[in-house]
């Protein structure tokens, strides 16, 4: 429809049509008490080539969408406090590393099984491997849950298991490719490692003595907030050149500046996070083709892979969180479920590669919409006991 349209057009109206058909689906899921998360997604599936065909995805799009998932961390990070996080670093070491070998080996055997080749049972491992944390955030940020042990650990771990999630990718893209550079994996990891740890352990101290400082001698309007993107660009573009995804370098970002800004900043941050985040959200959707599912051989691979998505992060994330009870051990495993934009992103590095399949792609982008859109409700069941304590500010 899109297409249609003149040039000058184009930008506002596909805007328009992303922003408002996300907001309306998810007013009416939040009518019928569900998470209004889930409806923006399906605003994707519906307005996207997958049913309606408005509109596609595309480059302007895209970025609007890494915008969102930008400022959702970046935004998540502002109410977490470094101090508490390392503090839970061990749990959520466990819980990453076990949320990483579960999915991956049941990803692996699932293709095997099916007469892949080894190449391409490894690829669908790894797209099994990642979690998308801004997924669980949208959901725990509006109900105050932040603050929650579960919370906190699931955070931690997303952080740690994107580090995993890069080296497990760069291991399978260089067997892929018949050479691996160890020397070069290992200064990949320890440059990913080396940025996250000095970011969380001392960006806070650091930030709390330069902010103020820098803030008194700032004439522009909204000085504070200036620097606070400009630190949240800046440590994005770290993350990438770092090894690891922005939006980490974002939460970082957020996480540095926690106690160092006015209610202010936090307020201004939230007005963009909310236009921008509907355009990541209805971007998981627009993705997603049906087209794959013209024959029952796929539906069935394509539901394997998904049970076996949901199964083996909430097991093998759980199994790592277990010390902390088995209340909270079920918040973590359902809390890491979410797969979002971060698997489909390794299933396109597959095909690119000439590795995967389209039709084993078309089941790993299914497996990725799909655990976004099956986790905001388990998540609220799982987070039901502690929304009253977390909308009167307690944690648990």
């Amino acid at each position: 429809m899109i297409d249609l349209i003149s040039e000058p057009a184009r930008i506002p109206l596909a805007m328009l049509v992303v922003f408002a058909s996300a907001k309306l689906m998810a007013e009416v899921f939040e009518r019928i008490g569900q998470p209004g998360i889930v409806g923006e997604i399906l605003a994707g599936i519906v307005i996207g080539p997958s049913l309606l065909n408005w509109i596609a995805p595309n480059e302007f799009l895209t970025a609007l969408a890494e915008l969102g998932a930008m400022f959702l961390l970046f935004r998540v990070g502002l109410e977490v406090k470094a101090s508490e996080l390392l503090t839970l670093g061990g749990t959520a070491t466990l819980v990453a590393a076990s949320g990483v070998v579960v999915p991956f080996l049941a990803g692996w055997g699932i293709l095997l099984a099916w007469g892949a080749s080894g190449n391409e049972a490894i690829f669908v491992g790894a797209a099994m491997v990642a979690t998308s944390v801004g997924i669980t955030a949208r959901v725990l940020a509006p109900r105050n849950l932040l603050q929650a042990t579960a919370s906190k650990i699931i955070l931690a771990a997303a952080v740690i298991d994107d580090v995993f999630g890069l080296l497990v990718l760069a291991v399978v893209s260089g067997l892929s490719r018949g050479q691996l550079n160890v020397a070069e994996l290992a200064l990949t990891g320890v440059l990913a490692c080396g940025f996250t740890i000095a970011i969380a352990k001392w960006g806070t101290r650091a930030m709390e003595k330069v902010i103020p400082r820098l803030s008194e001698n700032l004439r522009v309007g909204e000085g504070q907030f200036a620097l606070a993107m400009c630190m949240m660009l800046a440590l994005s573009l770290g993350a990438i050149y770092a090894g690891v995804a922005a939006i980490i370098g974002a939460f970082l970002a957020g996480l540095a500046l926690a106690e160092s800004i006015t209610p202010r900043v936090k307020d201004l941050a939230q007005g963009v996070t909310e236009l921008l985040v509907p355009f990541f959200l209805a971007g998981i959707g627009l993705h997603l083709d049906l087209t794959v599912f013209s024959e029952w051989r796929n539906i069935l691979l394509a539901g394997i892979i998904l049970v076996a998505a949901v199964i083996s992060k909430f097991v093998g994330c759980g199994l790592g969180a277990l010390n902390l009870g088995k209340a909270d051990a079920l918040r973590v495993g359902v809390g890491m479920i979410p797969r979002g934009e971060v698997g489909m992103v390794v299933a396109q590095i597959g095909l690119g590669l000439g590795i995967i399949e389209q039709h084993v792609y078309g089941a790993v982008v299914f497996m990725s919409v799909a655990t976004t859109v099956v986790a905001p409700p388990l998540i609220n069941k799982a987070f039901r006991g502690l929304v009253t304590a977390g909308r009167k500010g307690g944690s648990e």
